[in-house]
């Protein structure tokens, strides 16, 4: 039970709107302290410039604390890797990833969506790492259309997949059978001038099972996403 659920029920309008305020703060300042721990943790799966020089990652969509991974390794020196970034349609969020990077000094390659296989294959990809948006007990993630479709191409060439994600993240919720809905949002996004009569689906999200993953990075450490339940507990008490 968290600070407000305790004293709501003695405080005055004005004490549970500083109260509120309180806990943004707290919040922001966990999910900043989380995302440095998480972009030194991640780091230390890059190699050191003396052991490879041709390390290559791959990522999908815009995550700030992936892209933190990457700019921790290269403030550590490791500035040996590139990353291979896809465009994310229908909002291309994979190009707010490429610009960052790039202005970190870091070597991009930018692909479509679609490309994902043939990437992997010819470029002998050595690790993939992408973010969440939720996390569910099952260790179940859920990010953006086209994680799983990368997932699947992981496990079929056989390249090491991690998903980097504060607990934060964790619904507890689903511990309880409460189910993580995917959003679909405006046809417009894929399609602005549609000819009339056109359906067009644009689900943003979709699940990435834990058979896929080879772990979890975050403030915790590496552990295997199902066991997401437990290290959210003991990190987080007060938020169950």
């Amino acid at each position: 039970m968290n600070r407000l659920e305790k004293k709501k029920d003695s405080l005055s309008i004005k004490e549970i709107l500083e109260l509120i305020t309180s806990c943004k703060d707290d919040y922001k300042l966990l999910m900043q302290n989380s995302k440095q721990k998480i972009a030194e943790i991640g780091a230390r799966r890059m190699p050191d410039a003396s052991t490879d020089d041709n390390f290559i990652i791959m990522t999908h969509c815009h995550s700030s604390i992936v892209n933190a991974i990457f700019l921790e390794a290269k403030r550590q020196g490791k500035d040996n890797f590139k990353v291979v970034a896809t465009e994310t349609q229908p909002r291309l969020q994979g190009r707010k990833t490429v610009r960052k990077l790039l202005d970190a000094g870091i070597e991009v390659i930018h692909i479509v969506d679609s490309a994902m296989r043939w990437v992997v294959n010819n470029y002998d990809v050595d690790l993939i790492i992408i973010g969440a948006d939720s996390i569910t007990s099952e260790g179940t993630i859920i990010n953006k259309i086209g994680s799983r479709l990368l997932a699947l191409v992981a496990h079929e060439e056989h390249v090491p997949f991690y998903v980097a994600s504060p607990l934060l993240k964790y619904n507890p919720q689903t511990s309880f059978g409460i189910l993580e809905k995917i959003e679909m949002r405006n046809p417009r996004e894929v399609w602005e001038d549609a000819p009339e009569g056109l359906t067009i689906l644009n689900p943003a999200f979709e699940t990435v099972s834990r058979r896929y993953i080879d772990g979890l990075i975050t403030e915790a450490g590496i552990f295997a996403s199902s066991h997401v339940h437990n290290y959210f507990a003991k990190l987080y008490p007060d938020m169950l």
